[in-house]
């Protein structure tokens, strides 16, 4: 499965915020020890206008100490008809400058449940003006 993280980390609609410092205004992901939390919009399409398929709800950590790898704790919650009310897991360690990072489906729930697999993550594009990024996460899951 092919999906699309719609990620804002800027602005007044923003879908990530740092939780350890947020006055400064700029998010520090290379700071080691910050930490986010997030609520993307996940879409079908890679545009913003595609349907909305899922949010991708949870925390990450910059848990190295040259900021280099974040440690990832997501749920995909599922909002569409064919999948509602599931949700993958997704836990580990990513290294986040990296073109592709992998990370762990440690589970899932509802049509998913006992899912274990791999998702990997790339950055389409950013945009620094509006801190948009656009992210397409490949999911490989088997459940039962």
């Amino acid at each position: 499965m092919t999906v699309y993280f719609q990620d804002y980390s800027g602005g007044p609609n923003a879908t990530v915020v740092e939780i350890t410092d947020p006055s400064h205004g700029l998010l520090s992901f290379t700071k080691f020890g910050a930490i986010f939390c997030t609520d993307d919009p996940i879409t079908e399409g890679f545009e913003e206008s595609s349907a909305q398929i899922a949010r991708a709800q949870g925390i990450y950590v910059t848990s190295a100490l040259d900021g280099s790898n974040t440690h990832v704790l997501i749920s995909i919650v599922f909002i569409n008809d064919k999948y509602k009310g599931s949700t993958l897991e997704i836990q580990g360690t990513s290294a986040q400058f990296e073109r592709v990072r992998e990370v762990a489906v440690v589970g899932g729930t509802g049509k998913f449940r006992l899912a274990r697999g791999y998702a990997t993550f790339e950055t389409l594009s950013y945009d620094h003006a509006s801190h948009y990024a656009l992210i397409q996460c490949n999911l490989t899951v088997v459940h039962f």
